[in-house]
């Protein structure tokens, strides 16, 4: 457990970006790891829509535990679990949450601030920090604001905003920096400039390349939800073609063969 903490911790580390190709479950877990991911990041809006319930802290934290039991069962890389808020507007209780993650197996994590006040955010975070220490565990925090994604605050005050967020995250005890929604090149050279956290970016419409953000200083990038969604999209489009036409060609046609899925969760 603490080799895979140190790797992921430094994977944080390299010239160019983490890339997370974010899971929804086990077996996306376990996929993703087969192609070559060094680390596996979980979706929470992808989870939640696995396991039946919609995004949102709105998920018992029981069935994000077993699910990460499950993952870590699987896979031989570091995992890093989506805490969304934690779970809970009580720090106390956060922690609570949280060592359930760390019984798991899970190595990191990402915990947002959302419509939270800093100063909870904050407390919720130095929380997270004492469990983890006590459960011996070096955790990676990854503290996320949503000042981009949720327009927390009037769009030109938003770049102050998150650096000052960002320094507070810091000085609580955050490993890293999320600011998802954040695509001008010149902001997000500004925020690795000004706030000494490995800064995570997510994918998002017009944002540059992978080589050019680690250029500006980026050192991890998320796909968050968006391959779940391009494949429940896809799922829809064949359920639909098939109960209209009940036809078998659409369904067998660029299908992962059988063996190969077997193959993937045989002596794990």
């Amino acid at each position: 457990m603490n080799n895979l903490a140190a790797t992921f911790r430094k994977l944080h580390a390299e010239t160019q970006p983490l890339r997370l190709a974010n899971a929804w479950d086990a077996a996306s877990a376990r996929l993703i790891e087969s192609v070559g991911a060094p680390a596996i990041a979980t979706t929470s809006a992808g989870v939640a829509w696995a396991l039946g319930f919609p995004d949102g802290n709105l998920l018992p934290i029981q069935r994000l535990a077993d699910l990460a039991a499950n993952i870590v069962r699987l896979i031989r890389v570091p995992l890093s679990v989506d805490f969304e808020a934690g779970f809970s507007d009580s720090p106390t209780v956060v922690g609570q949450n949280v060592k359930l993650l760390l019984d798991a197996g899970v190595v990191g994590i990402n915990v947002e601030d959302g419509s939270n006040t800093p100063d909870l955010f904050v407390a919720k975070i130095e929380q997270i920090k004492r469990c983890a220490i006590a459960h011996g565990t070096d955790l990676f925090v990854n503290a996320r604001t949503d000042v981009y994604l949720q327009g927390l605050v009037a769009e030109n005050n938003r770049l102050e905003e998150t650096i000052a967020r960002g320094r507070r995250y810091q000085q609580a005890g955050a490993d890293g920096f999320f600011v998802p929604g954040l695509a001008e090149p010149n902001q997000i050279r500004r925020i690795v400039e000004a706030v000494d956290l490995p800064l995570n970016v997510m994918v998002w419409p017009g944002q540059c390349a992978a080589d050019a953000l680690a250029m500006l200083g980026v050192r991890r990038l998320s796909a968050g939800s968006a391959i779940s969604q391009v494949l429940w999209a896809h799922a829809e489009v064949l359920a639909r073609q098939f109960l209209t036409t009940g036809e078998s060609a659409p369904l067998n046609k660029a299908s992962k063969p059988y063996q190969e899925l077997q193959a993937l969760f045989a002596n794990r």
